[in-house]
């Protein structure tokens, strides 16, 4: 399928629900009570972001999540990184109350911040080569054709994170809907800004051991379905 720029330009809702079930009151607590101190917001004023500006800790690289789920993956390399800032982005406010929780238990509130929104609102308003990594991960596939048009991957967002990505930065996508990881590697491969890291079937196939497992793989690999990992250079 070839990309057609005309269905990427209106900014068409790449997210379904805000709210799912009724919150736990620890994680209300923490809703009401850390995440005002870490949410980041995009500036009305058209003014820029200086990511490395954002943490309570100065870091040397600032990685930068689409969607992070239940925040298993952001909070994972928040911790395995020391050196790294995390932007974490996710509109449905179950998944945001999942990542606090995972934050408030390992004490990992210098390095985080989160957008609790349309990530695309925040990456506007960053700088030209601003960002040294930035995961798609298990994104919402929109399994249905005549709704391709709202998935992440396309023309208008591909060239944001192109404008964003430092070079040599790398952007990660998995999933395990086969047909997206074609989309995926037809819109990348096709892009001029980006190179597929891949020497073999192994570097799709598996995981490697810096990437952190997410729910929505390990709910997949119970079902006995393949999740695909793909690695992206900025060129």
């Amino acid at each position: 399928m070839s990309d057609n720029p005309e269905l990427y330009t209106t900014r068409l809702r790449t997210f379904g629900r805000r709210q799912g079930y009724k919150l736990k009151p620890r994680q209300q607590e923490l809703v009401d009570t850390l995440l005002p101190s870490l949410r980041l917001s995009a500036p009305q004023d058209g003014h820029q972001i200086d990511p490395n500006t954002v943490f309570q800790k100065p870091v040397k690289q600032v990685w930068f999540e689409i969607g992070f789920g239940g925040g298993e993956h952001a909070a994972a390399q928040i911790a395995n990184n020391p050196d790294v800032g995390m932007i974490a982005c996710e509109p449905f406010m179950n998944g945001v109350a999942s990542l606090l929780v995972h934050i408030d238990n390992q004490n990992l509130q210098e390095r985080v911040r989160i957008l609790d929104d349309d990530a695309r609102s925040l990456l506007d308003s960053l700088p030209d080569s601003s960002l040294d990594r930035m995961f798609l991960l298990f994104p919402d596939p929109w399994r249905k054709k005549r709704h391709a048009k709202r998935r992440f991957i396309g023309h208008e967002n591909l060239e944001l994170v192109a404008r964003v990505l430092k070079s040599g930065g790398e952007f990660r996508v998995a999933s395990d809907h086969m047909p997206y990881i074609d989309w995926t590697l037809e819109h990348l491969s096709n892009h001029s800004d980006f190179e597929w890291i891949c020497d073999g079937p192994r570097d799709w196939r598996i995981r490697p051991n810096d990437w952190p497992p997410t729910r929505y793989e390990q709910k997949a690999l119970k079902q006995g379905k393949p999740c695909i990992y793909l690695r992206f250079r900025r060129k």
